[in-house]
């Protein structure tokens, strides 16, 4: 998969409703439940969201709420950490990774 289905949500960015970096946006269904279920899940919602992040070049897709927490644990690291070179090392990890198809 290119990720090229991805490439709409750069008019948010530009819009000024998404960062280039920063937690994935996720669905409000999914916030409410695991807001319910993973303590401090509330806290990525911080910062605005973004096209990509050190979770995702980190761990990849979640598909059980196990892999949630530990991209939350990911995301909580990166809202304390951020840095200008912090998000220039996410945006080369992730292209490096779209251009080598290496996503989960």
């Amino acid at each position: 998969r290119s990720r090229l289905d991805e490439f709409p949500q750069f008019w948010n960015v530009l819009r000024g409703e998404m960062a280039m970096v920063g937690p994935r946006a996720e669905r409000a269904e999914l916030v409410n439940k695991y807001q319910k279920q993973i303590p401090f899940y509330r806290a990525r919602l911080m910062v605005k969201p973004g096209l990509t992040g050190w979770a995702q070049v980190n761990y990849g897709y979640a598909a059980t709420v196990e892999d949630t927490e530990i991209k939350l644990e990911y995301d909580l690291y990166y809202i304390k950490h951020r840095s200008i070179w912090m998000d220039i090392l996410i945006i080369l990890r992730t292209v490096t990774t779209v251009l080598g198809r290496r996503g989960r």
